[in-house]
């Protein structure tokens, strides 16, 4: 008999519960249904409008592109790559405490054609790894700008800096 009326309870609870659901689903889909067709309503009243569509004007005139060409002064002495090819103004695409580290982001800056060197500050100790380096510091900064081009979902290229060679 107990069995019975545990039974007849949770039946009626299911029950009682449903219809509930049951009512505020279609209440739900009442409202949405309305919204609706008084959507589509609109949509076609606002369709018989004339609409004046205003003609496409393009400018020849180029933007002036703002280059940053501000730049980190350090005395740094080539310590991997080739002679010669640390200039004045350089890019640096990395800077490692560990000589290790920065050879391996060397070697696969070579691998993708950048020639590529790392240097020591020997005051700090640092290594930076320059993928490029030119005379002039406008030079760099164009470099540095087409490398973060080049590397856009690289967070570490996009951080990438100006170094002047003292």
């Amino acid at each position: 008999m107990r069995k019975f009326f545990v039974f007849a309870i949770a039946l009626c609870s299911l029950v009682a519960f449903n219809s509930c659901k049951t009512t505020k689903e279609s209440a739900y889909k009442t409202a949405y249904d309305q919204a609706r067709q008084a959507e589509l309503a609109e949509g076609q009243g606002q369709q018989s409008q004339s609409v004046e569509i205003a003609p496409v004007v393009s400018s020849t005139k180029k933007e002036n592109v703002v280059v940053d060409d501000s730049y980190r002064t350090e005395k740094v002495v080539l310590s991997t790559g080739a002679e010669g090819s640390l200039k004045a103004f350089s890019v640096v695409c990395g800077s490692f405490s560990s000589k290790s580290n920065a050879d391996n982001l060397r070697s696969s800056l070579v691998e993708e054609g950048y020639n590529a060197i790392v240097v020591q500050n020997p005051d700090t100790g640092m290594y930076r790894v320059i993928c490029s380096s030119f005379d002039t510091k406008e030079a760099a900064a164009e470099a540095r700008a087409q490398f973060k081009a080049d590397h856009p979902q690289n967070s570490d290229f996009q951080k990438a800096w100006l170094l002047y060679n003292k």
